[in-house]
């Protein structure tokens, strides 16, 4: 039963090793076609999760407002740049440029939200304010998985 913030850096960790293996493959060889699947499919279910506990109670609080809101903006810039990647062809360069700009705006991301929202977050929301979040995150996290392709399918009918 990890905390909230234990949960979240998991996934960090593993999105990070995800986006090095991408890194360090080229063209649309197959390593790097499972590892971009794998991180699509879990930054896609992570962010949705993350949204829906973490950053749902911390906009409860003042301080929190303002941090979630970028937060947010931010996965929704993220989640733009995976849509324009998952229609090019991973062998181009143009693939391998829009990529590394990903791979750079999710990693300040990911270190800011672990360095700055989570440090603020653990002053202003008690542990027994959110305990239990982080079986939530990975709940919802599960449930998110399965809704990947209906939310894209109504994301392109906007």
């Amino acid at each position: 039963m990890p905390d909230i913030y234990t949960a979240i850096k998991a996934d960090h960790d593993d999105h990070r090793a995800l986006l090095e293996t991408i890194a360090n493959t080229s063209g649309a060889s197959e390593t790097r076609q499972k590892a971009w699947d794998d991180f699509y499919n879990d930054v896609k279910s992570h962010a949705a999760a993350e949204e829906e506990t973490f950053y749902s109670k911390l906009i409860s609080k003042t301080w929190g407002q303002d941090a979630a809101r970028h937060s947010v903006h931010e996965h929704q810039q993220l989640d733009d740049l995976m849509e324009e990647l998952r229609e090019l062809d991973m062998s181009s360069g143009g693939w391998l440029e829009k990529f590394k700009v990903l791979k750079h705006d999710y990693e300040h991301h990911m270190e800011e939200e672990e360095e700055e929202v989570f440090t603020r977050a653990r002053e202003v929301i008690s542990e027994d304010e959110i305990e239990g979040y982080g079986d939530r995150f990975l709940a919802r996290k599960d449930e998110e998985r399965g809704l990947i392709d209906a939310k894209r399918e109504d994301s392109l009918e906007d």
